[in-house]
């Protein structure tokens, strides 16, 4: 009996140290995410939460003006659940001291806000690379416009992703799981059946089901007057429906992506690399106007209230120092694999380039690099650039056996096109042909689908 209590007592106390870990680990996350502008903004709140978190003496605020909205919440949005808020922020005899947050919520785009839930659902890496894909192709308003068999091709010519319309359908069903409802819709009739079948409480639900399912066209067209003998209600009844179908959202990432459009026209970058006349590239990480962070020295010795917000402090800061150099490790990693694009801005010298290719590198998960990636900027010589940007997969292989990406193949065939007799236009055939003697190991369908992505019309179009 005391073996079988020794043992449930090991159980107890490893469950607990998994508990304690959560919180740092969540933390960092959400600050690796973040690009510059977002954390700089970060920082300052965490130091107006934080009365024992200081800057280092000199250092001036630089809390950026905020309009008062209502992305207002609470500290605790970098804890995943409310058992991993620490007791000071949601004890009551504490409630005058915790500061009002305005959440980092607001400087999210719908691409940011999509990818958080990804890790709500049990996904394979390779779903998770299929949703980010998905994510990517949505439109400002959050629908899919494009055809999943469209999407499935495309996925496979610039991101090297071997998938099929029934995989990518599969993907999508679970995105329409995400809020807000009606996100990755393919149509507004899809939009607006995912927003009423979510609304289980919705006393008009199987009517509001049919109207939309069996008799949209009597919606589009407002025909309302024929929906009654059909549905086989009254008049009444069906002004109700009416009102509650003119309740529902088709564009439900329209108002998300708004609270971005702004922000989205000028980029703060996160990295500086500089290439001098040598060719010697120096990789620096912006900080924008983050100020230097240190726990008061005014905090020792004092009560364990004090004492949990300056551990908390101490957190903060080492996820800081812990992001930083990620950031960093990372970004050097890139250079050294794109090394001849930042010396010569020249695309066509990208080599094929995946995340496990970084991870490898700088020895993090993929996870880790992709967290780096999103969202992220560097400035070059050259101009500014997304850091996915730089991730290009085998297109195909050379006579050579060197592998080559798809802007390569595409440089290769505008520049054919370009020196064309316009009196007589390559087909896609000559194009393959020229291509392959160019020692691009190519097939006439893949040369036309690059075409056709590159807004080349065909030959007989191009005199």
């Amino acid at each position: 009996m005391s073996q079988r209590n020794i043992q449930i007592q090991e159980q107890t106390q490893g469950q607990v140290q998994v508990q304690q870990l959560l919180p740092q680990q969540v933390l960092l996350v959400r600050l690796m995410e973040m690009p510059v502008e977002a954390l700089q903004h970060r920082v300052e709140l965490e130091c107006m939460e934080n009365p024992w978190l200081e800057r280092k003496e000199g250092e001036e605020e630089t809390l950026p003006q905020r309009g008062s909205g209502d992305g207002a919440d609470d500290a605790s949005f970098d804890y995943r659940s409310e058992d991993d808020i620490p007791d000071f922020l949601t004890g009551a005899s504490h409630s005058n001291n915790a500061a009002e947050f305005i959440a980092y919520d607001d400087t999210l785009s719908l691409t940011d806000r999509l990818r958080e839930q990804m890790a709500d659902f049990e996904l394979t890496d390779h779903e998770e690379e299929l949703m980010e894909y998905l994510i990517g192709s949505l439109d400002e308003d959050g629908l899919l416009k494009r055809s999943l068999t469209i999407l499935a091709d495309e996925a496979e010519i610039y991101q090297g992703i071997n998938t099929s319309a029934e995989e990518l359908e599969h993907v999508l069903k679970v995105l329409q799981q995400f809020d807000p409802p009606g996100i990755g819709a393919r149509s507004l009739q899809e939009c607006l059946l995912i927003q009423v079948r979510r609304d289980e409480n919705n006393p008009h639900r199987e009517l509001l089901i049919k109207v939309l399912d069996k008799y949209f066209d009597d919606f589009i067209h407002k025909r309302w007057h024929r929906l009654g003998p059909r549905l086989h209600i009254n008049q009444a009844q069906v002004e109700q429906l009416q009102r509650e179908i003119l309740k529902l959202n088709p564009r439900p990432g329209g108002t998300l992506g708004a609270k971005t459009s702004d922000r989205a026209q000028t980029i703060q970058p996160d990295f500086l690399v500089d290439t001098d006349e040598n060719g010697t590239i120096t990789v620096t990480l912006s900080n924008g106007n983050q100020p230097s962070l240190i726990i008061s020295p005014d905090a020792n010795g004092q009560d364990a209230f004090v004492r949990q917000y300056v551990e908390r402090g101490q957190m903060f800061i080492n996820a800081l120092q812990q992001r930083s150099e990620t950031m960093m490790r990372t970004m050097q990693a890139i250079v050294r694999l794109q090394k001849p694009f930042f010396q010569t801005g020249d695309e066509t010298l990208l080599r094929p380039m995946k995340l496990e290719d970084v991870a490898e590198q700088t020895g993090y998960d993929i996870s880790t690099i992709s967290r780096v990636a999103n969202s992220k900027y560097v400035e070059t010589t050259f101009g500014t650039y997304s850091l996915k940007w730089f991730f290009t997969h085998k297109a195909t292989q050379n006579d050579e056996g060197t592998d080559v990406t798809a802007r390569q193949i595409m440089a290769a065939l505008r520049g054919h096109i370009e020196k064309e007799d316009k009196r007589q236009p390559l087909s896609d055939e000559r194009l393959t042909q020229l291509l392959q003697a160019d020692g691009f190991n190519i097939a006439r369908r893949t040369v036309a689908k690059y075409r056709e992505q590159m807004g080349i019309p065909v030959a007989r179009m191009r005199k």
